[in-house]
């Protein structure tokens, strides 16, 4: 059977500091030492000063632990009131830590362990369950960043390492490649677009670095797949760039201000295909409704419109065309290209507050 492991663990009692143990599943390219003995450690030198081990303390009633994929298939968690993940320090001088929002959504406390065995007071400056991204912040006090990347730039087949706090056992180093991108159907999160990685993620790597051999960061660790706490070789990354869209926004509005842009689609069909007369069968998604009065209905977007691409890039299925419309606020510009009785039209809009049910 088929599992979503979340790489979050509980707090075991036998944390060290400093220590990091290196497993390659993949031959590396790597440099040279002066002794002619190939190693990374000049590139985790740089980098693993910016990645944090993080606890929480939970209400004892408040199943911190225990949140399923959607799907509902088991989750690799521990049914406890303190929770371990890691955590990436992108911002030295502001303090800012990004993790998984699934690593401290039930926090009374956050506790952030530097690698240097510093430990610090966090504090949550907001959350996004729908990307499972959040920031904390920490006193800047002589921190070091991660360089970012640029995840649109990464191919099948780059090296990665993964690095992170797993069972609290200390920092801890594993390896790979990029064994697949655009993984939009993994089904635990509302908006995906997940790095897979065979470098190995264990219980606690979630929020932790994936990092290409250059040192940038371009993905935070959040789940892997197999039926066991052991190394299932398939490991999922959100990439820096959505993160980035998701942190900048959090940091900008204190919060997350998602917005509506009214419309519904699905993948082609040979049935929706009939249904709204289409000449040829579509990759792309169609629209199959419309919200009256909605940003898309005032903007003219109608129903067998062929959505082929948003703010200029393509668009590949119904998924990935959700993930990027997630990642849309209130008030931002949206253009829209789609395929109308046989040819192209631009469709622009600004997104809105989704309607508020209103009180009974």
């Amino acid at each position: 059977m088929k599992h979503i492991l979340r790489a979050s663990a509980l707090a075991l009692t036998l944390a060290t500091s400093g220590f990091v143990a290196a497993h390659a599943s993949v031959p590396l390219p790597v440099a040279q030492q002066a002794s002619g003995i190939p190693t990374l450690a000049p590139v985790l030198k740089k980098i693993t000063p910016a990645v944090v081990g993080i606890s929480i303390k939970s209400r004892p009633d408040s199943n911190a632990l225990q949140r399923r994929p959607r799907d509902a298939r088991p989750a690799a968690v521990d049914q406890q009131a303190r929770a371990a993940g890691s955590g990436v320090i992108t911002d030295a001088r502001q303090g800012l830590v990004i993790t998984n929002n699934h690593v401290i959504e039930h926090a009374e406390e956050i506790t952030v362990r530097l690698a240097d065995g510093r430990e610090l007071a966090g504090k949550l400056v907001a959350g996004d369950p729908d990307t499972d991204i959040a920031v904390i912040k920490i006193p800047a006090e002589n921190l070091t960043a991660i360089p970012i990347g640029d995840s649109d730039q990464i191919e099948v087949g780059d090296f990665v390492l993964a690095i992170g706090n797993p069972f609290q056992i200390g920092q801890t180093v594993t390896s790979g490649i990029v064994s697949g991108l655009n993984r939009t159907n993994v089904g635990i999160e509302q908006y995906e677009d997940f790095i897979q990685t065979d470098a190995a993620l264990y219980p606690g790597h979630s929020g932790g670095a994936l990092v290409n051999l250059g040192g940038d960061l371009i993905g935070i660790n959040t789940a892997f797949m197999g039926a066991s706490n052991s190394n299932p070789g398939i490991g999922f990354a959100i990439p820096i760039n959505m993160v980035r869209v998701v942190v900048d926004h959090i940091l900008e509005t204190g919060d997350v201000r998602r917005g509506k842009l009214g419309i519904t689609f699905d993948d082609p069909t040979p049935a929706l295909v009939r249904e709204f007369k289409l000449t040829t069968t579509p990759t792309a998604p169609i629209i199959t409704k419309v919200d009256p009065g909605s940003p898309a209905d005032l903007a003219g977007l109608k129903a067998g419109d062929v959505v082929t691409d948003l703010a200029g890039a393509p668009v590949r299925d119904t998924s990935q065309l959700r993930s990027r419309l997630g990642l849309l606020w209130v008030g931002d510009a949206a253009e829209l290209t789609v395929m109308r009785n046989g040819k192209p039209t631009v469709i622009r809009t600004t997104i809105t507050d989704p309607p508020r049910a209103r009180a009974k």
